[in-house]
């Protein structure tokens, strides 16, 4: 072991958390730690940083099943004395903080019974109402052209647009917000500064409300009777913003390239639309948008799978891989696999106490939803401007979204107006 008690693995063994694989064949690459490693592998963060990725099925279920042993208390990680105050990772990692995502046991759920009833306290129907608005007014932007990016033009701004009328705030300063997020999830050199600068919007929104209060889920969550500080409602609202923002705009975007790409999915074009929500699920399954979920620490030394785990090491939820585990697909004689039509016990919303909220994960999905359907209605021969395999990923292990997504389409007048 290290001084710091982490394990330092032989250097053949490790394997780098980093490289063009895990944009361009991420399930191969899975594939072969599985095979060489086993359902918990031994990885190696920028800058030298050691960690343990979980890709099995069942043993990120004993991890998540588990907040005694794995809490998912940032403050236990045995690295700190080796994180340089600029890593880019610190915004993907955490630090510790009094955030309903970096907060463990009794403190975990006091920031929940704040959150979750502002959650549920949105209408989903007065949601998709306004999700049908933004998507027609966004459509309306390229719709006369016949040809768009629905990364940049639609899947991008949607969410945010969306969360910004549920938390109360301009949509100018969303779409900026939108950019700001993309960069400090992208981990590079400006990911710390893109931080703060979302930290910093966040908390002049807590402001704004606290000042002027309205009918929205910033407002519901300040009335809550349990006294919280400044500090602790900016950082829930970041954890609600970014997460339900990135999430979503990559489910969105994942599910769009499935249909466009599979003819499986045709009869959606033709109205059908139990095949957009086929196609959202197996989106979950086969390209979840968050591959690699940081994290949990563990209490104290214990074995997982034939991995010796000490103290205070940081295992990385590897949500994607579990999804793939070959143990939980269903392959046919002729080599196929199942597509997991109905079954939604995948691990794209994670599991156990720190799961996403329920309520987080019906606004993810009236929102993708919503567009999706409004796009299909208004562009029925909506279809790819390039070559599949011209498509490209995000350049991250920990997210799976596109950059791009060029698609082609009959140009049609705008329902706002003409053009």
């Amino acid at each position: 072991m290290t001084s710091s008690g982490c394990p330092a693995p032989h250097a053949e063994s490790v394997v780098p958390l980093s490289g063009p694989r895990f944009d361009t064949d991420p399930f191969q690459l899975y594939a072969e730690m599985r095979r060489d490693h086993g359902p918990v592998v031994a990885v190696e963060l920028p800058g030298g940083i050691p960690a343990w990725l979980v890709i099995g099925y069942r043993e990120l279920h004993q991890v998540t099943s588990d907040p005694e042993l794995f809490p998912r208390n940032v403050a236990l990680w045995n690295q700190w004395p080796n994180i340089p105050p600029d890593w880019p990772l610190l915004p993907m990692v955490g630090q510790p903080m009094p955030s309903i995502y970096f907060t463990a046991g009794a403190e975990h759920r006091r920031h929940v019974d704040m959150v979750e009833p502002a959650l549920e306290s949105v209408n989903p129907f007065e949601l998709r109402s306004t999700c049908e608005e933004l998507a027609d007014r966004l459509i309306d932007g390229f719709c006369g052209r016949g040809t768009a990016d629905l990364v940049s033009a639609f899947a991008d701004p949607l969410p945010v647009l969306a969360l910004a009328r549920i938390m109360g705030f301009p949509d100018d300063e969303a779409l900026e917000l939108a950019r700001t997020m993309k960069v400090m999830a992208d981990s590079g050199a400006e990911a710390q500064t893109a931080y703060q600068q979302f930290a910093a919007a966040m908390a002049r929104l807590v402001s704004i409300k606290q000042m002027r209060p309205g009918d929205d889920l910033v407002s519901t969550m300040l009335a809550c009777p349990e006294p919280f500080t400044a500090e602790e409602y900016t950082l829930d609202l970041q954890a609600i913003l970014a997460a339900g923002h990135l999430t979503t705009a990559d489910w969105l975007v994942n599910s769009l390239r499935l249909m466009l790409t599979d003819d499986r999915f045709a009869a959606a074009f033709g109205g059908g639309r139990s095949s957009v929500g086929q196609a959202m699920n197996e989106a979950l399954w086969e390209d979840t948008p968050t591959q690699i979920l940081a994290g949990r620490w563990a209490a104290h030394d214990t074995r997982l799978a034939d991995k010796t785990i000490h103290a205070g090491d940081l295992l990385l939820l590897g949500l994607g891989a579990a999804n793939a585990d070959p143990h939980v697909r269903q392959r046919f004689s002729d080599g196929s696999e199942s597509v997991h039509l109905g079954n939604s016990a995948h691990f794209s919303f994670s599991h156990g106490e720190y799961r996403c909220p329920y309520p987080a994960q019906q606004i993810a999905e009236v929102i993708a939803r919503t567009g999706i359907e409004v796009l299909l209605d208004r562009l029925p021969d909506v279809d790819l401007a390039v070559p599949q395999q011209n498509l490209v990923r995000r350049p991250s292990p920990f997210l799976r979204g596109m950059v791009s997504l060029p698609v082609r389409f009959t140009p049609v007048r705008p329902v706002g107006g003409t053009q």
